[in-house]
């Protein structure tokens, strides 16, 4: 079997966006720059701080001043920025609640500065995705809601915000992940049916010329009866480059998620999905080494000597990628660069605010609370789109505003019945507030729930996942996110400090 050749290699390389582990670049990664690697993708990993953050970029562009560099900053739950102290702005579906259009534009317009001074080239934001289904595991707030136009317009409208910053913006996950039960990190969710108003928002993003489109890895029988859509040339080239008419990037999810790598491992998947249209493959959340970018760069190498992939489509792949490159170079050059600071987001905290939604269930005066209370927060386990260490729920912001607060924090292994009755106890003399996140999605959280709930009718109950009921609690706080200023806009509205 023939080898790939240098030049081969080196125009394989100029596809793909590996990770890797430390805060300052590795010697491979830095030599792989050098030689034409496409560029990089951050995660919580590589972050400590927004200097750190300024340096580290300033390095990798050292070595290539055109490499791309992507995080999965999407404000809310899914920030990598502010992974150490939770996000400074709400996420998507807060912002489609408030539905303020200049809102959502401002907000990402000031997220963009922070990226841009970060030295961020390409966010992997927003979600285009339409939550129509409230059972979705791994999409949910990250949507900006379950009505395509709403989401539509709040796309465009973030799409316009982040690039008019000189950031490019990354819609996702194409064709839209918002009706799946299935979380595609560990499965292939299947999309029936019709999909034309999941489509909507993404025809929005096009209209708005987004740079970059993101692929979801999703049976959509309708296109495609085998292949998920990141490995589809039906979805990929007949529907996104020649019906929608979209000439940007597109860039794979994480390659090595299950969906796709399953079946066909990464670098078998990352070869299929550059045949299909896409232009980057996107890899290293789970593994960030370089076996696993050489494993893909001599998979896509040797899928073109085998026939499989034609040459054209790779350089092709390449020229686009060469392309958002350079549009980020320019753009970046044209522009001062801030020191590397992130700018504190005001405009996140407004947003928060007018985001939170209060139901009332009873005449008596529960709210302001003005005595120190007891607050049990239910924490389930979240999908890997959001980091574990993110901090979140209202107990922290809470014990600011009425010093002498108590938190406990409760996970699915700990909701038994004797630790509910020894907190109703703690709590006997004393306020009562429960912090739930998708409790609908969550048998024990609800049962939890209930059960403290039949003892303690004048508890404060605040949902920071999707409220899918609000009629719990003598007061029902909607949130509609757990962003660290989501919990600060309820805590200053249990104390009437709002």
């Amino acid at each position: 079997m023939p080898k790939p050749g240098r030049d081969l290699l080196r125009l394989a390389d100029s596809v793909i966006l590996p990770g890797f582990v430390g805060t300052t670049p590795p010697d491979w990664l830095r030599r792989r720059l050098s030689e034409g690697l496409a560029g990089v993708v951050l995660f919580s990993r590589n972050i400590a701080g927004p200097a750190q953050v300024a340096e580290l970029t300033a390095a990798l562009h050292a070595e290539s001043p055109a490499a791309l560099v992507g995080v999965d900053e999407e404000a809310g739950e899914v920030t990598r920025l502010e992974v150490a102290t939770g996000s400074s702005r709400p996420g998507n579906y807060a912002l489609g609640v408030v539905d303020d259009v200049a809102l959502t534009e401002e907000l990402a317009r000031d997220l963009g500065r922070d990226l841009a001074a970060a030295g961020i080239t390409i966010d992997f934001a927003p979600s285009a995705d339409v939550n129509s289904n409230p059972d979705n595991p791994v999409i949910g707030l990250r949507a900006f809601g379950a009505d395509p136009a709403l989401v539509a317009r709040h796309t465009r409208a973030f799409v316009r915000g982040l690039q008019a910053s000189g950031v490019a913006a990354c819609a996702k996950h194409f064709p839209g992940h918002g009706d799946t039960a299935v979380d595609s990190h560990h499965g292939v969710p299947v999309v029936a049916g019709e999909i034309e108003e999941h489509l909507l928002p993404f025809r929005a993003a096009i209209d708005e010329g987004v740079r970059a489109i993101m692929t979801g890895h999703l049976l959509v029988p309708r296109y495609d009866e085998q292949r998920p859509a990141t490995l589809s040339p039906h979805v990929l080239t007949a529907l996104l480059r020649d019906e929608l008419g979209f000439d940007g990037m597109i860039i794979t999810d994480g390659i090595e998620m299950a969906a796709v790598s399953g079946a066909y491992g990464v670098g078998g998947a990352s070869a299929l999905a550059i045949a299909a249209g896409a232009d980057a493959i996107c890899v290293g959340g789970e593994h960030s080494d370089e076996a696993t970018a050489v494993e893909v760069r001599d998979a896509i190498a040797q899928a073109v000597l085998d026939g499989r992939l034609p040459e054209e489509r790779l350089a092709d792949a390449a020229r686009r990628v060469r392309e958002l490159g350079a549009w980020s170079a320019a753009t970046r050059a044209a522009r001062p660069r801030e020191d590397g600071h992130a700018v504190e987001g005001e405009i996140g905290l407004i947003a928060a605010r007018r985001a939170v939604r209060v139901t009332r269930r009873t005449a008596a005066p529960v709210l302001p609370l003005t005595v120190a209370p007891q607050v049990v927060e239910f924490a389930p386990e979240m999908n890997l789109a959001i980091d574990k260490g993110t901090p979140w729920g209202v107990g922290e912001p809470l014990g600011k505003l009425l010093p002498g607060t108590t938190v406990t924090r409760i996970t699915a292994q700990e909701s038994r019945a004797a630790v509910l009755e020894n907190l109703l106890r703690d709590a006997a003399d004393r306020p009562l507030v429960l912090v739930a996140r998708d409790a609908h999605r969550y048998p024990w959280q609800s049962e939890a729930i209930s059960h403290l709930l039949s003892a303690r009718a004048d508890a404060v109950v605040v949902e920071m996942g999707l409220p899918e009921r609000s009629d719990l609690g003598a007061i029902h706080i909607a949130t509609y996110g757990s962003a660290r200023v989501c919990g600060q806009a309820a805590a200053e509205v249990i104390t009437g400090s709002l």
